[in-house]
């Protein structure tokens, strides 16, 4: 008996990734779950350096200052509830220390303008159409930082926006990175405090903007997170406490899902012995100074020795 529709999904034939993959993920929360994933099986990936971005704008912001090498001053940051901070980042990178502020914002775009040359994968995560935008600069922020709303205008990305926001960001990136592969997917997550209706008409205009820029002959691909957890996972016993966030049942789903459709069978056999290690670094032994529990730290310690000679980018 089957108890739900199944959205059929195709092995991708080229491009795949393995672990000589170099995975540069950008966007919503529902990226930092993907990219947590590739983290534990020990990918070579790297998560969002500005933070959590949720609209197409900032990510485009974000990777124009980028390969523009933007240089930050003081005139990009503020003073606010006691910290420093950035309308281009996330509360993540904020400070209580200007210089400190300053330092970080230049080091990461340094860092975000490699990864953008030497990736063989772009992920990026769309989280919502909706925008703020500052009424004093005119300018779409990444992140509000507590300021009172009323110092912003919100505002929703027309299709069209979006849709050359996204191709301004593949523009970009194949100019530093010519055989790069971006893969496009929407989060899962709800913004219902933007109302129900609103989200969905959020979503909306990110998935057709979406598919009005995907082409696999261009290298560019999108994945099905949203259509998953809205379809097959059609069941509150999915979702975190919040009934807002997908679980980590729900996430495992989706990862599997992903796994099946990118990743190499070949990767996929190293997961499993990398996931061996993982287990049993976090094993816990009733009297660790026993023969049995010393030849098991013998046999983990061969098994990791084993694959970082393989993989020598693998750190347990």
């Amino acid at each position: 008996m089957i108890l739900s529709t199944q959205i059929p999904l195709k092995k991708q034939q080229h491009n795949q990734i393995d672990y000589n993959s170099k995975l540069f993920l950008l966007g919503s929360c529902f990226s930092e779950n993907i990219g947590n994933k590739l983290d534990y099986y020990k990918f070579q990936s790297q998560q969002n350096p500005f933070g959590i971005l949720f609209h197409p704008k900032a990510i485009e912001r974000l990777i124009t200052s980028a390969i523009n090498k933007k240089e930050y001053t003081e005139d990009d940051i503020f003073f606010h509830n006691e910290r420093w901070h950035c309308f281009e980042a996330h509360s993540n990178l904020s400070s209580l220390d200007k210089e400190d502020l300053s330092q970080n914002l230049n080091a990461t775009i340094k860092a975000t303008n490699n990864k953008l040359q030497n990736s063989t994968h772009l992920i990026i995560t769309l989280g919502t159409s909706w925008v703020y935008r500052e009424i004093s600069s005119d300018t779409i922020v990444a992140n509000c930082h507590k300021v009172p709303q009323k110092k912003f205008l919100k505002e929703i990305l027309s299709i069209n926006e979006i849709t050359e926001s996204l191709d301004a960001i593949i523009a970009l990136v194949k100019s530093v990175n010519p055989t790069i592969n971006i893969l496009f997917t929407v989060s899962p997550v709800r913004h219902i405090k933007d109302g129900f209706i609103e989200n969905q008409q959020s979503k909306a205009h990110l998935l057709s903007a979406i598919h009005q820029v995907v082409e696999p002959r261009k290298n560019t691909y999108y994945f099905h997170s949203y259509e998953i957890m809205m379809d097959e996972l059609r069941d509150y016993r999915f979702y975190a406490e919040d009934m807002i966030h997908p679980n980590e049942t729900a996430i495992n789903y989706i990862w599997e899902k992903f796994s099946d459709v990118w990743i190499s069978e070949k990767a996929q056999q190293t997961m499993k012995k990398v996931a061996t290690i993982q287990k049993g670094l976090t094993h816990r032994s009733f009297n660790p100074n026993s023969e049995q529990h010393q030849l098991f730290l013998k046999n983990l310690q061969e098994k990791k020795e084993t694959l970082i000679k393989a993989f020598p980018f693998m750190n347990f």
